[in-house]
């Protein structure tokens, strides 16, 4: 198994999770590898870096990338460069800051193997550790997300994959913007595991509230063309709706003493106001969603290697 950790510049918290990755890792019936996907550090790794003997971890792998592209992106440059290059039984990925837990680590392996090691299994966020302010956020895009794809949001980027979906995942161009989407777009049976958030090993986050943003945007851009198809059955039906309501006004001002003198008039120019604006927005999302088709994009599989600067091992000891 390969444990694929995008990086950016968080080498200790990156060490100390490694460390605590050995200690919970099987001892016996695995040969486990790290890749730490260095996504455009600005400095390197200090000599305290993995300094204590490694238990169940053979070796340590850094694929240095040529520039930051973030750690979704990072995630579509690894998963291909292991298809290519580096064949296992199954890929764990985790977030290097140690919020995906390593205890959590023998329960997906387990779920893993009950599966017939053949899904990719997630590791389901029931409960988070962040602030007030971030949950009431989260729950907002989940429920804009629900209401958008039809698709609940419970997992990120801890999982596992067996190595035979890595080759359907690696000519999805829906991996260049969300790893857990390109999984359920690409149709890839996948089951999940309830695990709670952890909290940072070291350090502060560098995830602000724009980066949230792209990041849950990036989520539902996969999802282009469903959404798009249920913001044209909305707009259809809110469509019904005016038209009806342009007819309560047409009898109401033709057929009964009611209407007050220019509320007609003043009504169903309102009405054609939002109509004209409902269908040029929706005219114009409609043409950029087609369009998109025609273009193919990032195919994991033949781009990746255009990021890829060097491949690094290190030089870790063993007990």
């Amino acid at each position: 198994m390969i444990i694929l950790l995008p990086i950016l510049d968080d080498w200790n918290c990156a060490g100390l999770l490694i460390e605590r990755i050995d200690e919970f890792l099987p001892r016996e019936g695995m040969e486990t590898s790290i890749l730490l996907v260095d996504d455009g550090s600005t400095h390197l790794w200090g000599d305290d870096f993995l300094a204590k003997p490694l238990k169940n971890i053979k070796n340590v792998e850094i694929l240095r990338l040529r520039r930051n592209i973030g750690h979704q992106r990072a995630i579509a440059v690894g998963l291909p460069f292991i298809y290519q290059h580096r064949a296992c039984d199954a890929v764990l990925i985790m977030d290097a800051d140690g919020e995906d837990r390593p205890e959590d680590v023998p329960r997906l392996l387990e779920k893993f193997k009950e599966s017939g090691c053949s899904r990719v299994i997630f590791a389901q966020r029931w409960r988070r550790s962040e602030g007030l302010v971030f949950a009431f956020f989260y729950r907002l895009y989940r429920v804009l997300n629900y209401l958008l794809t039809g698709i609940r949001v419970r997992v990120g980027n801890f999982s596992i994959i067996p190595f035979s979906a890595l080759s359907a995942l690696s000519v999805v161009p829906d991996l260049w913007n969300h790893y857990a989407a390109a999984v359920f777009r690409a149709q890839i049976r996948h089951d999940s595991v309830p695990t709670d958030r952890g909290r940072r090993i070291s350090g502060k986050s560098k995830m602000n509230f724009v980066n949230l943003v792209t990041h849950g945007l990036s989520a539902m851009s996969v999802f282009s063309e469903i959404i798009g198809t249920r913001i044209l059955i909305s707009a259809l039906i809110l469509t019904v709706f005016l038209i009806l309501l342009l007819s309560g006004i047409f009898l109401i001002r033709f057929f009964t003493e009611l209407a007050i003198p220019g509320w007609a008039t003043y009504s169903s120019g309102f009405i054609f106001i939002i109509a004209f604006q409902i269908f040029t927005v929706l005219g114009g999302f409609l043409f950029f969603i087609l369009n998109s088709r025609n273009n193919l994009g990032f195919i994991p599989s033949r781009d990746h290697k255009y990021f890829i600067e060097s491949v690094m091992k290190m030089d870790t000891r063993h007990e």
